[in-house]
């Protein structure tokens, strides 16, 4: 490559240092599907506007949930947001801001960041929040990481009620830190009770609320066993929506809290950026991963802004750093913080029952199509159904016919489960009583 100014011999002695023969091998624990073989099927040059009319005709076979009726959730959920928050953040000192190495002349930064801050720890009911992580896997998969640290232990139970990319993604991050992660099986009638794997070598316990299956549970007593046995209650929330309507998870006594903030000010984006929330008790403080930003006065007595706490390696920490993670979704959590602001509290409360209310009724409605049964549930605004037919054949077909009709538990845990006819259906303020007949009408048609 013409930016690499690499000799072969500088190539050669490079492999022989770190022990391997060839760049290739370096990439043996991708496995072969994820490895490219071979040329893309593209042409070798074209003028511009050529380019541009094939990328467009490319990116027109997609079926985006804003194109037809969707019920897509399962981690990724579909919400209004004003267009005043794209228009803030898209002014030249957001957009193009990057992490301040200088914090305390960013000002606007750090204010920014402190009321990102300062919301989170409101809703998630918890003493402290950290300036933002990457997404909502890569947190929980730092909670563990920091029960370990606080605790000294090297057990972690993850609930069969917690996303199973978010149990990937924390089992991977623990591989070569001597952590034993203990998934437990989907937990899709809601029933899971795991106070009898809480021992004294336990580290944490990973819950989701509302589950995976769209479960929503008390976890007070969960809290306290955990409490009584020395280990951390770290809770999940994929759906930050529901925190309008449900008891916090700091109310039931959680430890730590991790979330995706993506449902507030952030649209569906085909897998991301999206934005990572982190919040815990005040005394695991020194613990936490990532940045805090603060509130204090300068010389004059003026309100301002300081970066308290900075934990990564990149902060001179090195090897004492409790986290590598190198950067926040800055632009995502101010996105987070300015359509939240623009709610409010009452608006967000408002917000949240609509998806309630909106879920509901379309539960309602599915119950009396033959062949669907509604899992006994309490949901937020995800639901679990059973079909009669394999739900991921269903869905692509509903697919075919202009309904994106929800993610079957199959694309989650692989087909040829006792999972493969259930379906999760999400419903959002965007739900339509047009959208929700097109999805009983066609579910009646496939399933008939």
């Amino acid at each position: 490559m013409r930016y690499l100014p690499l000799t072969d011999a500088d190539r050669s002695s490079m492999l022989d240092r770190i022990g391997v023969s060839s760049v290739d091998d370096l990439f043996v624990d991708v496995p072969a599907v994820g490895q490219f073989d071979g040329a893309f099927d593209l042409p070798d040059h074209m003028a511009e506007f050529d380019v541009e009319r094939l990328m467009s005709a490319m990116a027109n076979r997609n079926i985006t949930t804003a194109d037809v009726p969707s019920f897509l959730g399962a981690g990724a959920y579909r919400h209004h947001v004003p267009a005043s928050v794209d228009y803030l953040i898209q002014r030249g000192e957001f957009l193009t801001s990057y992490t301040p190495y200088q914090p305390e002349i960013s000002q606007g930064t750090l204010q920014a960041l402190f009321e990102f801050q300062s919301m989170v720890a409101l809703i998630t009911g918890m003493d402290v929040a950290n300036a933002s992580m990457y997404d909502g896997a890569t947190s929980c998969a730092e909670a563990v990481l920091m029960a370990r640290r606080v605790t000294r232990r090297n057990r972690a139970v993850v609930s069969g009620s917690v996303h199973p990319h978010y149990s990937a993604v924390t089992e991977t991050q623990a591989k070569y830190v001597d952590i034993d992660i203990d998934i437990r099986e989907p937990d899709l009638d809601g029933t899971e009770d795991l106070t009898d794997l809480i021992d004294d070598q336990t580290a944490c316990v990973v819950v989701q609320n509302p589950g995976i299956f769209g479960h929503v549970r008390d976890l007070s007593s969960l809290a306290s066993h955990c409490q009584e046995n020395g280990a951390l209650l770290i809770v999940v929330v994929t759906e930050v929506v529901s925190l309008g309507a449900l008891q916090s998870p700091g109310a039931m006594g959680a430890d730590v809290v991790v979330a995706e903030g993506q449902s507030i000010g952030n649209p569906q984006g085909f897998g991301g950026p999206y934005v990572g929330l982190f919040a815990a008790r005040q005394k695991y403080v020194r613990q936490m991963p990532g940045r805090l930003c603060g509130e204090t006065t300068d010389v004059d007595g003026k309100r301002g802004w300081v970066l308290t706490l900075s934990t990564r390696e990149q902060h001179i920490r090195r090897e004492k750093a409790t986290s590598n993670i190198c950067t926040n979704a800055g632009l995502c959590a101010l996105a987070f913080t300015i359509h939240l602001a623009l709610l409010g509290e009452n608006g967000f409360r408002d917000m949240a029952m609509l998806n309630h209310a909106r879920a509901s009724k379309l539960a309602d409605l599915l119950e009396a199509v033959d062949g669907v049964e509604v899992l006994p549930q309490a949901f937020f605004n995800e639901f679990a159904v059973r079909l009669s037919k394999p739900a991921g054949d269903v869905v692509n077909a509903l697919a075919a016919k202009g309904v994106l009709a929800g993610v079957p538990a199959s694309r989650l845990y692989g087909v040829g489960t006792d999972l493969d006819n259930i379906l999760m259906i999400a419903a959002s303020e965007l739900t339509s009583a047009d959208d929700m007949d097109a999805l009983v009408d066609a579910l009646s048609e496939e399933l008939s």
